[in-house]
């Protein structure tokens, strides 16, 4: 899955590169963004969470790692790895990255395509939700870059995300983790927001950060690995 998804971004990074040089990505001609497979490093993702209270910090066992994808995959394949245990009833887990060189207060619209690493079957059960299909995949947008802000005794996200199975005005949702019916064992699952288009604004100085992340209402751990992150401006 990793070498197919390389072709095509060699395929058009000649053609990326220029719009790079020039500071002059077009919005009206499709060009791949963001092409990530994480097999030498972060390639400029970070991670974080937040929709916690500052009293359940020591118990949320939050973790952000560049790592291997876990076993029966391949162990020779390097992922980001987010994990933490929903003592809130309602953990967001999320990586960002920044991308320049668009085109200054303009609007684009964004095809986001993830491979992710899940264990969870859609059929599971558990307290305060399925580990499945109560743990949505969100992707967004915006001018500026998200970060945990903190609101009283609880921590928030700077953008708007919405909560759990709704979208916010800044991330939709594009699914669950469920990797299938009886799944006991890590599986790589797709997701996209095709047919679901996005649209963010750059901000004046031809920036946008993106955002991809898990809205959780599952109340246990979950470890996710995202094995690659493609963005296509359309």
């Amino acid at each position: 899955m990793k070498q197919a998804t390389l072709y095509l971004f060699v395929l058009l990074a000649p053609a990326f590169t220029a719009c790079r040089q020039d500071t002059d990505v077009d919005p009206d001609t499709e060009v791949v963004l963001v092409n990530s497979d994480f097999s030498s490093g972060t390639d400029g993702w970070t991670g974080g969470f937040t929709d916690y209270s500052i009293h359940q910090e020591g118990l949320m066992n939050f973790r952000f790692e560049h790592t291997t994808l876990p076993a029966p995959l391949n162990t020779n394949e390097k992922a980001l790895l987010l994990s933490g245990k929903n003592a809130s009833a309602n953990m967001f887990m999320f990586v960002k990255r920044k991308i320049s060189g668009l085109q200054p207060n303009t609007s684009y619209t964004l095809l986001f395509e993830l491979e992710m690493a899940s264990q969870y079957a859609n059929n599971s059960v558990g307290i305060g939700g399925s580990p499945a299909t109560s743990v949505y995949v969100k992707v967004g947008a915006t001018p500026t870059e998200p970060v945990k802000v903190r609101n009283g005794d609880f921590y928030n996200l700077s953008i708007d995300k919405g909560n759990q199975s709704n979208r916010g005005r800044d991330m939709i949702v594009i699914g669950h983790v469920g990797a299938g019916d009886d799944v006991n064992e890590y599986r790589l699952i797709q997701r996209s927001n095709q047919g679901l288009p996005f649209t963010a604004i750059t901000n004046d100085k031809g920036e946008l950060w993106v955002i991809v992340g898990t809205d959780s209402g599952f109340e246990g751990i979950t470890s996710l690995y995202y094995n690659t992150i493609s963005i296509t401006a359309l």
